[in-house]
């Protein structure tokens, strides 16, 4: 059985907030409010695949919208019968305003939404939707603990997690020796991995015990154990590694590990202003 992830409370808000985020509740979804969507986004959001991907299989023929072979420019809506190779779609639609879930991940959990070996997913552990679902921005390895943020926006996951818009990600390692700073320098200037050159545009020393040495990173992309392999370049080995900022997104303080933080509805109204996005998350015309 799939113990579910305890909710940290929302601090309270101010009188002023309080009346804001009725407001902005009431734009929550019900299906009675959603019009018409294209096919193929509502397809890609509903997790059938690319965007891309369901354009082909459109004009492939292959899809059916309330008995009838769909067309490229096609409109769905809830309620339409919509139908893959003669299989039955399970629709999910966007929420009028965007949710956001910052979840404090532990060491051993798998950010995935499957899992081969049955083992149990960070997904599993989340609220659940009904009407859309929870995207994650960016993941950690399993080893690595700290913050994990969770959308139904898939605008602002994308925005959050493109090379192109070069958002920020800040980690707390602790490696076993130190750095000199010669190589604390060479990190900032940048050094050659396997896969090409990488840097931190920040790092501090922030003390330790012993032979361990604390560090706080900032990067600005996200590949695979990228800042591992950037302290195993000086032979030191990483033995603990925490996410502690993502963007404009930081892990709360108070927020235990296992636990999530759903965003408030003027919290997410800020997140949407900082990424540029309408309030349901989707990307300006």
């Amino acid at each position: 059985m799939v113990t579910k992830a305890k909710r940290m409370r929302q601090r309270a808000g101010s009188q002023h907030e309080v009346a804001v985020q009725k407001q902005l509740r009431a734009k929550r979804l019900t299906t009675e409010q959603v019009g018409e969507e294209r096919l193929q986004k509502a397809l890609a959001f509903s997790g059938i695949g690319s965007r891309r991907d369901m354009e082909e299989l459109i004009a492939a023929a292959r899809v059916s919208v309330n008995g009838k072979i769909a067309e490229l420019g096609a409109k769905v809506k809830p309620g339409d019968e919509v139908r893959l190779d003669g299989k039955r779609v399970t629709m999910r639609w966007p929420d009028r305003l965007a949710r956001v879930v910052l979840y404090h991940k532990q060491e051993g959990e798998l950010v995935t939404r499957d899992d081969p070996q049955g083992r149990v997913t960070v997904f599993e552990r989340l609220p659940r939707l009904t009407s859309s679902k929870w995207i994650a921005v960016g993941r950690l390895d399993f080893n690595t603990s700290g913050l994990l943020i969770f959308t139904t926006s898939g605008d602002l996951a994308n925005q959050m997690t493109h090379p192109r818009f070069e958002m920020e990600r800040e980690y707390a390692v602790r490696v076993l020796g130190e750095l000199t700073e010669e190589q604390m320098t060479e990190l900032r200037k940048g050094i050659e991995l396997d896969d090409g050159p990488a840097k931190f545009t920040s790092i501090r020393a922030q003390g330790g015990e012993g032979t361990n040495r604390w560090y706080s990173v900032v990067l600005k992309e996200g590949r695979n154990r990228e800042v591992r392999r950037m302290f195993e370049h000086y032979g030191l080995t990483v033995s603990r590694l925490m996410r502690v900022r993502f963007g404009a997104l930081t892990l709360p303080g108070r927020l235990k590990r296992g636990q999530f933080y759903e965003l408030s509805e003027t919290e997410v109204l800020a997140v949407m202003k900082w990424a540029g996005l309408k309030l349901n998350g989707e990307a300006k015309e």
